[in-house]
């Protein structure tokens, strides 16, 4: 069957399919290929391993014929989602949702609980009602209850408790890859930590602030986790509050909150250096991505004092018809 894979010479591809398992872009239902000295390694998603800057092809490759697929269970092909060990759908129909829920649970893969979207992201916590569909009580842990893993990193969340987007893990990697040594760090809506956790590794200090008391508690486990605790600190608050605290602290600041980081650029301005990067994420329709959250930065900035420079206008993704996902990259310098 032909499936996007990476194409890489055979001498570099262990290395390569570590860095792909890190990223969690590999497609364990199919083989690896070796041809005329090139390795081919299949992969879920081709345009993030294209972002990543590895090589894709479509190309026929064998599937692994051990493993049983929700897919032979069921006669059709269903849509999940997987994080960690936990399996992820969104269906309106019960009957048809508990069908596919026994079949994943049924099936080959490492999935202990299938999970039900049962409302949108809502409140200011921004999580959502789960309905827990099947579950195989393996460890004690709740079924919302999951390890992820992103770039050599691990995470431990509870879905009900907190929000967390596997789809933007290669924007994370791109921020994170540009903390440095002694550089001080503060992710202004931190989650879990997928910010904090990987600019810390990189001997970063980082505040990470979150109103969410759930996700502070993950985010200290998850310092503690990948070896980081004594770089990172976490605060349960409303970074608006926070910022009185720290101020002129920051080299660099991530404001992920895309749809309303605008109202907290006062905060982020409070927060900065003489120096500071900003990764400000903003939601806006295609016609003009950047230029709302441009000028909201150059307002907000030039009222204290600093010169902007937009580094970068990146585009994260699309969000919605007509509706895009986007990062600036923002130096303010006095």
């Amino acid at each position: 069957m032909e499936r996007p894979c990476v194409r890489t010479r055979r001498e570099a591809g262990e290395r390569t399919r570590t860095t792909l398992a890190e990223a969690d872009l590999v497609d364990e239902s199919y083989q690896i290929v070796v041809d005329d000295g090139n390795i081919y390694l299949p992969v879920t998603d081709a345009d993030a391993a294209e972002r990543e800057g590895f090589d894709v092809v479509y190309r026929d490759v064998p599937a692994h014929d051990t493993q049983r697929t929700p897919a032979d269970l069921l006669g059709f092909d269903p849509s999940y989602e997987r994080l960690g060990d936990v399996a992820i759908v969104d269906e309106t129909d019960p009957g048809r949702a508990e069908r596919i829920a026994d079949a994943i649970l049924g099936s080959d893969l490492p999935v202990r609980a299938v999970l039900d979207r049962a409302s949108k992201v809502k409140g200011d916590h921004r999580v959502r009602d789960w309905t827990v569909l099947a579950a195989e009580d393996r460890d004690g842990r709740p079924p919302t209850e999951l390890v992820h893993r992103e770039y050599g990193f691990e995470y431990v969340l509870d879905l009900s408790t907190v929000y967390f987007s596997p789809r933007l893990a290669t924007e994370r990697h791109r921020v994170t890859e540009r903390a440095t040594a002694g550089e001080r760090a503060v992710d202004m809506f931190a989650g879990v930590g997928p910010f904090v956790v990987p600019m810390a590794a990189r001997d970063a200090t980082v505040v990470g602030v979150d109103l969410n008391p759930s996700a502070v508690e993950y985010l200290r486990e998850n310092a503690r986790r990948n070896g980081v605790e004594k770089r990172v600190t976490a605060i349960n608050g409303d970074v608006r509050e926070v910022a009185t605290d720290h101020v002129g602290g920051a080299d660099r600041i991530v404001m992920n909150l895309p749809h309303s980081a605008d109202d907290f650029l006062d905060a982020a301005v409070t927060l900065a250096g003489d120096d500071c990067t900003l990764h400000y994420y903003d939601i806006q329709h295609e016609d003009d991505p950047f230029g709302p959250g441009e000028r909201a930065v150059r307002e907000a900035a030039a009222a204290e004092g600093y010169d902007i420079e937009v580094l970068t206008r990146h585009v994260v993704r699309s969000y919605a018809p007509h509706e895009l996902n986007v990062c600036l990259d923002v130096r303010l310098s006095r």
